[in-house]
């Protein structure tokens, strides 16, 4: 069969994307940087190999995150890695053009939806669809979204997080605060220069988080867990090491973590009383990578007084939904829209 009409979905994360192919599974697991020479606009390289530039490049190259908050930031390398996307699982040489399916943060406006319409079909698209990241990620951690209960999903990105009540195959209620993961890892970068004077780089935060990060305070001491990081001096300028320890960062990263713990509140006190009894039966399901964080269903459970738990490959849960949906349109037509 040649390439008879592939049926793509992407989650295009504002850290990591991921592609899905109808009957395949995923085929493509990459961070959402790209290269760019600057002297004549071309994309250098897309994923892995960019993401290894950041922060390395020469100056006749930008290496960049081309989503800023789950949304297009920089339309035309947004395009230049659909099409890198699309060709990488499809091959170059293609007869047919697939139909490819794209989710999006649930609060975006409709200017920034026909953005990714029409980024998509430029990059070599025959028909585009969206649906909404809450409702992609529900699908994919095995809810059954079209029952008539009431559940709850929160999904919580790179660029967003977004709390999500889901009755019916649609979203009652939603509510996003455009705080993730690259937020928890600026207020570390941030707060590292500010008390030590030392300068690290965004991998660098993000390795912090995901070793010794802890979402609530630590009350043990076998839990305390420390890290050395490297960076460059704010004064002399000079190379630098320090140590880093849990509790140190807990106290870097809470207004972040709390922001989002506030989105979550907002959306259960905007539910309707009917939905809310079936929350509470039936607790929270976390989503996303960020979800990951150490402790964060315990203060998320804290906080509100709901059962929270993260669903079974947090990481994976939006692009599975979004492969679900695209190969089972006609039971999902009415939560996704077409171009």
């Amino acid at each position: 069969m040649l390439n008879f009409g592939k049926r793509i979905a992407i989650d295009l994360g504002t850290a990591n994307s991921l592609v899905y192919v109808a009957g395949q599974g995923i085929l493509l697991n990459e961070p959402t940087v790209v290269a760019v020479s600057t002297d004549d606009n071309k994309v250098l390289a897309v994923g892995n190999e960019a993401k290894e530039m950041l922060g390395r490049t020469p100056g006749n190259i930008t290496a960049s995150r081309p989503l800023r908050d789950g949304v297009i930031a920089d339309y035309v390398i947004t395009e230049a890695m659909l099409r890198y996307f699309i060709d990488k699982v499809c091959g170059n040489s293609r007869l047919f053009k697939p139909e490819v399916m794209i989710c999006v943060p649930a609060g975006v406006t409709s200017v920034e939806r026909r953005a990714v319409l029409d980024a998509t079909l430029s990059a070599g698209a025959k028909t585009a669809y969206l649906i909404d990241e809450p409702l992609a990620a529900a699908i994919g951690a095995k809810i059954p979204i079209a029952n008539p209960s009431g559940n709850m999903i929160v999904d919580i990105g790179g660029g967003t997080a977004e709390a999500a009540v889901i009755c019916l195959g649609g979203v009652v209620v939603h509510s996003s605060v455009r705080v993730g993961g690259n937020k928890i890892d600026e207020a570390i970068q941030a707060a590292v220069r500010k008390k030590y004077g030392l300068i690290i780089g965004e991998n660098q935060a993000e390795e912090v988080k995901i070793k010794v990060a802890s979402a609530t305070r630590v009350k043990r001491s076998n839990e305390e867990k420390t890290l050395e990081v490297r960076g460059r001096d704010s004064v002399s300028g000079l190379p630098k090491t320090i140590t880093l320890t849990t509790s140190e960062v807990y106290e870097m990263i809470e207004t972040a973590v709390l922001k989002i713990i506030s989105a979550v509140k907002g959306v259960l006190e905007q539910t309707p009383p009917e939905l809310a009894s079936d929350i509470i039966d039936k607790g929270i399901v976390l989503s996303g990578g960020t979800s990951m964080l150490c402790n964060l269903d315990k203060l998320m459970t804290e906080q509100t007084g709901v059962p929270c738990h993260v669903a079974e490959n947090p990481l994976m849960c939006v692009v599975y939904g979004t492969g679900m949906a695209l190969e089972n349109l006609d039971l999902y037509k009415r939560s996704v829209s077409k171009k």
